[in-house]
């Protein structure tokens, strides 16, 4: 049975988590690593007509793609627990408690709480997780919502909801931030480095 290593890569709107995925998927692979990346599901739901703004609440919106999460998550370990391979990295393009941000706290406990999980269960998902920042925060002259077709925060409402996804993590152990000090490229090899050496190696490929 392979080692399988299980990270999380969230962060606000508009802080490039589409080109870390591909990043991370090319560099880790040269590292001698199968790189399994895990879907959001928010993306296929809007994309196809489920919207938070058409379901009878913003609640049952969030219980249907925490469901489909679960479900996906455990499809992809199990899939990747019968492969051929020594060292399999798992890619959640964001995790369970990325929710949380879209819910009231009562909302969000009373749906894990119908999922049959703890806020704790859910953390513990994942080994690691790394924190993008918004380019609201700090690269403000990138921000911007043409790139994403479900993005609709304003400059400053992506500020809030980057702000609200690293408090919803602060509970996992090994949490780490990447911000925008620099230019993005070298944003990009500050997340690489960071798994690497979460992963007990000295630098990425």
């Amino acid at each position: 049975m392979p080692t399988i290593t299980k990270i999380a890569i969230t962060g606000g709107p508009c802080a490039g988590k589409t080109s870390a995925l591909a990043s991370i998927r090319t560099s880790f692979t040269n590292m001698g690593y199968k790189v399994i990346t895990v879907p959001e599901p928010a993306t296929e739901l809007i994309s196809n007509g489920i919207t938070p703004w058409e379901c009878s609440s913003a609640e049952e919106y969030q219980r249907c793609q925490m469901e489909i999460q679960i479900v996906r998550e455990n499809m992809y370990f199990r899939a990747a627990q019968g492969m051929n391979e020594d060292r399999i990295l798992m890619v959640h393009d964001r995790g369970m408690l990325d929710n949380k941000c879209y819910m009231s706290l009562d909302e969000f406990d009373r749906v894990i709480t119908e999922l049959g999980f703890t806020e704790f269960e859910l953390c513990g998902r994942y080994d690691a997780v790394f924190h993008l920042v918004s380019a609201a925060k700090g690269a403000e002259e990138y921000y911007g919502t043409a790139s994403n077709g479900i993005r609709y925060e304003s400059l400053e409402e992506a500020a809030a909801l980057d702000d609200k996804f690293i408090a919803a993590w602060s509970c996992h152990p090994y949490l780490r931030i990447i911000g925008n000090k620099t230019d993005f490229s070298d944003k990009l090899g500050r997340l690489n480095l960071e798994i690497a050496l979460f992963l007990g190696m000295t630098k990425p490929a």
